[in-house]
């Protein structure tokens, strides 16, 4: 079987289940328990938020495989209880039984992990490295992808990008939005959340912000950050080529579908 080595520009939304998209994304007589196997023929990936507020059984792993197109991904919110603690190198356990709760079970659909942090979370070296030591590279032979969204100035700092870059884990690029935008490249995948759309658009964004937003991402799957977006660390010695996940989240949640169909157009 031949290895690709082309990079993958992946957008989707956040979750599934939202009652305003019924008419608006979803067909009217659409039966909801069929709307994830709708929605991954419209997206190429979608982040599932229910796991960062508990535990999801393996069955419904299981159920979201089974219901999505053979090169679909899922990404994961990690469980809130692993990221809001003040002593974060006391998180094993909770990372542990979040790995062993069925993620697994996803294959080849798994995508990134992002570990998300509250904007109280301030930078601590040595409190962060414990952090990242505790994320595994592999379980049962899968590889695993982790992304760090951060959400406090104090991060902004070159000694963070280094950090992430030794243990290869992504900086969430949080664009459009209230939070810090670091934009540095520190692992072999982006992961982008753009949180701008609005009810004035039809489809989230005027046409030029689409247009930007979806040349950022080519120019960040070949591995270069664009230069309109803000950077902290050393710039990368040579660009290769990356994966890229853009979700477009928050915002006027009606049009994230309209934004998400719209990028993949462009791409």
């Amino acid at each position: 079987m031949a290895t690709r080595t082309k990079p993958r520009i992946r957008v989707g939304i956040g979750g599934w289940t939202y009652a305003p998209w019924r008419g608006v994304f979803y067909p009217e007589d659409l039966t909801q328990k069929r709307e994830l196997e709708y929605a991954s023929r419209q997206l190429s990936t979608i982040e599932i938020n229910g796991t960062f507020y508990g535990l999801q059984k393996p069955e419904s792993y299981e159920k979201w495989y089974q219901e999505t197109p053979d090169d679909f991904v899922f990404s994961l919110k990690a469980p809130r209880y692993a990221t809001n603690r003040k002593v974060l190198a006391d998180a094993g356990e909770t990372i542990e039984r979040f790995f062993a709760s069925g993620v697994l079970l996803l294959k080849q659909k798994l995508g990134p992990v992002n570990w998300q942090f509250a904007p109280t979370k301030k930078f601590d070296g040595e409190d962060f490295e414990a952090f990242l030591k505790l994320l595994p590279a592999s379980i049962e032979g899968i590889k695993l992808r982790h992304a760090i969204e951060v959400r406090n100035e104090s991060f902004r700092t070159p000694e963070f990008i280094a950090l992430a870059r030794k243990y290869k884990v992504a900086v969430v690029l949080a664009g459009d939005s209230e939070y810090p935008q670091i934009a540095d490249i520190t692992a072999p995948f982006v992961y982008a959340r753009i949180m701008g759309t609005t009810d004035k658009e039809a489809n989230g964004y005027p046409a030029k912000a689409l247009d930007a937003w979806a040349e950022r991402a080519r120019q960040l799957a070949a591995g270069t950050t664009p230069g309109d977006l803000e950077t902290c660390g050393a710039p990368l010695a040579k660009a290769a080529a990356h994966d890229v996940y853009l979700y477009v989240i928050s915002g006027f949640k009606e049009r994230n579908p309209a934004a998400a169909k719209a990028l993949i157009e462009r791409l």
